[in-house]
């Protein structure tokens, strides 16, 4: 996979101050120790579908698949969001697509987190890209679904090598998707891992409320401080520290154009 010619003065700059993700297969995947907190498993998270056709299907599929964990289930219920802006409601994570441009990203999962407990989530699909020939194809939409919902329940990457061999899960970074369309059984097992443990109240507002404000924008300078990269630059992660232990963390999978 080339590299995106646009994106190697921000990286050099990055490197200086930013940490590398390693490039490699993980043996434990969880993102940063994000969770969702609850007092009880298995727990339902709601996904707000805020989609236009033909994006309905993967989100379904998706919801399905994550659901197969021991610890949690996700529902599909009617978005909130103020649709390209893709705007947050409290407890739940909100799933949008829109023409978002050739500013060279495929898909964005963002988290805001107080200390160590997701509040809320988005998911955005940018159909710029989608709609070429390149990620056009039930492959490629359903594997970045998967993957970036994965990321809002708490995951991270198993691999961020393209070239290598498919592990056969979403959340393995890859040039041929075809293999790699749901989560495994290390996905799962992460997944419990990452839930052992009960907490005193939850996250996951049992009414929940849009807070008119999106989670990140939909260009790097919203997304905060870049704090690592991966595969030469094809993934990163930014972080935007609002204080009092709040942040904005944004997983970022960049197109190859």
């Amino acid at each position: 996979m080339s590299r995106i010619p646009r994106r190697s003065a921000l990286l050099a700059v990055g490197l200086v101050f930013a940490f590398v993700i390693p490039g490699t297969v993980s043996a434990n995947h969880s993102w940063g120790g994000y969770h969702w907190a609850r007092t009880s498993n298995p727990f339902t998270l709601k996904l707000g579908d805020n989609l236009t056709d033909p994006w309905h299907p993967y989100l379904a599929s998706t919801s399905s698949d994550w659901s197969v964990s021991a610890v949690l289930d996700t529902t599909v219920v009617s978005g909130t969001a103020v649709k390209k802006l893709c705007s947050a409601t409290t407890g739940t994570v909100q799933v949008c697509n829109s023409r978002y441009g050739n500013n060279g990203w495929l898909g964005v999962a963002t988290i805001r987190v107080s200390g160590n407990h997701i509040t809320q989530g988005t998911v955005k699909l940018n159909d710029t890209y989608f709609n070429t020939a390149t990620y056009n194809t039930s492959a490629w939409r359903n594997m970045v679904m998967c993957q970036e919902v994965g990321h809002t329940l708490g995951l991270d990457h198993q691999d961020t090598i393209f070239d290598n061999p498919n592990l056969g899960t979403c959340m393995d970074y890859t040039n041929d998707p075809s293999t790699n369309q749901h989560p495994n059984t290390h996905d799962y097992e992460q997944l419990v891992a990452i839930y052992s443990h009960l907490d005193s109240s939850t996250t996951l507002a049992s009414a929940p409320t849009s807070t008119g404000q999106s989670t990140g924008d939909a260009t790097e300078a919203e997304w905060g401080r870049l704090v690592g990269v991966t595969n030469a630059g094809h993934g990163a992660t930014y972080i935007l520290d609002l204080g009092a232990g709040n942040l904005i963390v944004t997983d970022v999978l960049w197109a190859d154009r």
